[in-house]
C-alpha cells in the first residue's frame, strides 16, 4: 500500500470528530486534531492494519503568539512497515491540557517533559 492509499483510507475511516483536516504532502501526511483526541487518534494510527506507525520520532511545540490557541503540539510519527511519515498537530491555549501518549510510545516521556 502506497502513501496516497494510506492517506485516502485513513481519511475515509477515521471519525470526523478526531480529525478536522488532513493534508497530503510530498514527504508524509499531516493530520489536525483538537485537544480531546490526540490519544485516540495516535492509538488508531499505531494499531490499525493499514497505518501501523510504530515509531514516535519526536514531539515538538510551536508558539504562535498572535493566535487565540497559540500553542501547537506536533507528534511526528513513522510507519516502518509502509515507509510513511505522519504528523499529528494539535492546537491549544495556555490552560488546555493535552493527553500524554507515553502509554502508547514509551519514548514520549522525555519529549512530553520538554514540551
Amino acid at each position: 500500500m502506497d502513501n496516497q492509499s494510506i492517506f485516502q483510507y485513513s481519511w475515509e475511516i477515521l471519525p470526523k470528530k478526531w480529525v478536522h483536516k488532513m493534508k497530503r504532502l510530498e514527504h508524509g501526511n499531516r493530520s489536525y486534531t483538537n485537544t480531546d483526541y490526540p490519544f485516540p487518534l495516535l492509538f488508531f494510527l499505531k494499531w490499525h492494519t493499514y497505518t501501523r506507525v510504530q515509531v514516535l520520532i519526536d514531539i515538538c511545540g510551536v508558539d504562535h503568539p498572535s493566535r487565540k490557541r497559540r500553542f501547537e503540539v506536533v507528534h511526528n510519527l513513522l510507519s516502518t512497515r509502509y515507509n510513511s511519515r505522519i504528523r499529528v498537530q494539535t492546537s491549544a491555549d495556555e490552560v488546555t491540557r493535552i493527553s500524554p501518549v507515553v502509554s502508547l510510545f514509551p519514548s514520549a516521556g522525555r519529549w512530553e517533559r520538554e514540551v
